[in-house]
């Protein structure tokens, strides 16, 4: 690779990076072009000329974040000598340990409910979540007699999460432990 392919490269993983610190830092509306640069270290002119706009490179970022998750998750859920109770006790400790990405998650989608060109950025997310979600839950559903349609059910599970999210993000945790037990009893009980 040419030294300036090298330079446009870092310059542009530097960008990413930054840009996702902040967005966990600062939120999206603490962010300026002249922050980012700064944080990333390289010429506040950088950010427009390799992703157009601030709001080009948190899009990015986002997709950026999510890739590296999905692969995670495909592969566990994917993994045949894990009984499926224990890919999904492993799903919920990655909702404690995805915080970072949880709240650059929400940014992006609060930035997008009054930026309608942003929306389809941030709605392809949510696709690629469900997608995951339908291929994990699809087996699993049959095997339990689950009596819910899988569309239905991957629905439940995602606004399920959504709203874990949501309440943690705000510092609300009541009841999240004893629900996540409850499930997991359930899940151990249907399993015999």
């Amino acid at each position: 690779m040419a030294s300036s392919q090298v330079t446009r490269s870092a310059a542009q993983e530097a960008l990413l990076d930054a840009a996702e610190r902040l967005l966990v830092e600062v939120g999206y509306a603490g962010i300026t072009t002249r922050k980012l640069a700064a944080e990333a270290g390289v010429n506040n002119g950088l950010v427009h000329y390799y992703f157009g706009s601030v709001e080009s490179l948190l899009l990015r970022v986002l997709e950026r974040f999510t890739e590296r998750l999905i692969e995670r998750q495909r592969t566990m859920y994917a993994d045949p000598e894990l009984p499926f109770a224990e890919k999904w006790r492993t799903a919920m400790r990655y909702l404690e340990a995805d915080r970072e990405y949880q709240k650059v998650w929400s940014e992006l989608q609060a930035l997008a409910w009054n930026r309608p060109e942003l929306r389809p950025s941030v709605g392809r997310v949510h696709v690629e979540w469900r997608a995951v979600l339908t291929e994990a839950l699809a087996e699993p559903r049959e095997r339990y007699r689950v009596p819910i349609p899988l569309d239905a059910l991957v629905t439940l599970v995602a606004t399920f999460n959504e709203g874990i999210i949501l309440e943690r993000l705000s510092g609300v945790e009541v009841g999240h432990e004893e629900l996540l037990d409850w499930i997991d009893g359930w899940l151990a009980e249907a399993a015999q």
